[in-house]
């Protein structure tokens, strides 16, 4: 006996037994799926002139017809018999390796699987797997640099580069520079001529281990008074209104008093109080009334005098002593300009 044909080896056990019932084979209930290749393949053989014209087995008759015309069909008997008998132990051994299906059933997907390792392949790469330490790692580096991006977004909208590039701009100038000298006079002078006064307390918190904390805020009323005024006024006059208007009239930088034009490509100043010429004048009468006390005739008072001299810090040598910085650093401006 020779072994099936290759295409009725190639089908499943229902296909086969579907193929038994519509041609008319019988007693293929109980044949395995080896011996019912063997038992279509002897009843078709014989019965082709039936059978051969059905499209449904004509990939079989195809098939039957390459094997027949095969030089290996065409050798001796004994050769091809021992061939034959090999292949179908081989096929039997796989047999009892996978369970035959049932008539009723169909092929189940883990038979299926057991057939085709492609298909074992396929369901094995729809498992989900555990992530390994690189995928970990590559997550990791993902959210570091969608933090990074997000935080520098948020940095870039908030506009805080550009308000430090304008404070940055509006603070590099002479002028802020006397503001800022001004400022810190008017800073120790405050409290001598507008005195702290007790307005409340807050209260000890035991939750958070504080204590009682006095709070004092300026005396307005002495706004109405002229222990107030007589020393604001005086430390005003010295320190702002009289260095003001003499930077005003004596102003270095206005080159067209004299008649000439400044030297293409140089900048042109905007400034309408000379600088120099300010703080100049403010060391020269903050010497003359603080450090000599020069009432110029009665028209000052002597304790504003003493109230400002010693409420400033160093006194009118502290007063110097910024005028000088400023004077120098409006020197500066002037060569970086020229």
């Amino acid at each position: 006996m020779s072994g099936a044909n290759s295409w009725l080896q190639r089908q499943r056990k229902s296909d086969l037994t579907e193929l038994a019932r519509r041609t008319g084979l019988k007693n293929y209930e109980l044949l395995k799926k080896t011996e019912l290749e063997l038992a279509l393949d002897e009843y078709l053989a014989g019965n082709s002139s039936a059978f051969s014209s059905d499209p449904k087995l004509s990939n079989y008759y195809s098939s039957r017809a390459r094997t027949v015309g095969s030089p290996v069909k065409k050798d001796a008997d004994g050769p091809v018999e021992k061939l034959r008998v090999a292949k179908r132990r081989a096929t039997k051994a796989a047999e009892e390796i996978v369970p035959p299906e049932s008539e009723d059933e169909p092929s189940s997907t883990p038979t299926a699987v057991a057939r085709t390792p492609g298909r074992a392949l396929s369901f094995a790469s729809r498992i989900p797997l555990p992530a390994t330490p690189a995928d970990v790692a590559e997550a990791v580096d993902r959210s570091t640099v969608a933090v990074r991006t997000r935080v520098a977004s948020l940095y870039k909208e908030s506009g805080i580069t550009e308000a430090t590039h304008a404070t940055r701009e509006s603070l590099s100038t002479v002028t802020s520079v006397l503001f800022a000298v001004s400022a810190f006079e008017l800073y120790f002078l405050r409290p001598e001529i507008l005195a702290d006064r007790y307005a409340f307390t807050i209260p000890a918190i035991a939750f958070l281990g504080t204590k009682d904390y006095p709070i004092f805020i300026p005396d307005m009323f002495l706004l109405l008074t002229s222990s107030f005024w007589s020393p604001a006024l005086l430390w005003a006059f010295t320190s702002a209104i009289l260095p003001t208007i003499a930077g005003y009239f004596v102003n270095l930088n206005t080159n067209t008093q004299n008649g000439r034009l400044p030297r293409r490509g140089a900048p042109t100043s905007d400034s309408i109080i000379d600088p120099l010429t300010f703080s100049i004048a403010k060391a020269l009468i903050s010497y003359v009334v603080y450090g000599q006390g020069m009432t110029f005739g009665g028209w000052i008072d002597e304790t504003s005098i003493a109230r400002i001299n010693t409420a400033v810090y160093g006194g009118y040598k502290g007063v110097l002593t910024g005028t000088a910085i400023t004077g120098i650093l409006s020197i500066y401006d002037a060569v970086l300009k020229k």
